[in-house]
């Protein structure tokens, strides 16, 4: 499976369980520590955990293992890093405090470049 798979595979398994607002960001001319950066957010810290077990489950099945999971115990910002793809599931106002998607989408020469998906 090759990044965009895997991270056609993430959005699907977020969107399975309702996240809402996914943003799937190519970020692989910006670092060289991922491809993906998967943005959703979640109505509560119970659905931002249940979203994130969902793509960990979803992933495992598809043969891939996370490399780990920060923030589980909070639920507001939970982090799951799948090699090629970072996931980043959020409560709104902490998604809206922290904008990455503005702070990646940024290219060089200023201009936003971010893909809805």
């Amino acid at each position: 499976m090759n990044s965009e798979e895997l991270c056609d595979l993430v959005v699907s398994a977020l969107e399975d369980v309702k996240a809402q607002d996914i943003v799937r960001l190519d970020v692989s001319d910006m670092t060289t520590v991922t491809d993906w950066m998967i943005v959703a957010s979640g109505t509560s810290s119970r659905h931002v955990n249940a979203l994130v077990e969902n793509v960990s489950a979803v992933v495992k099945a598809a043969g891939r293992r996370p490399s780990g999971v920060e923030g589980e115990s909070g639920g507001e910002w939970v982090l799951l890093d799948l090699q090629d793809a970072l996931v980043h599931v959020m409560l709104p106002k902490v998604r809206e405090f922290y904008n990455l998607e503005k702070l990646w989408s940024i290219t060089p020469s200023g201009d936003a470049a971010a893909t809805d998906g």
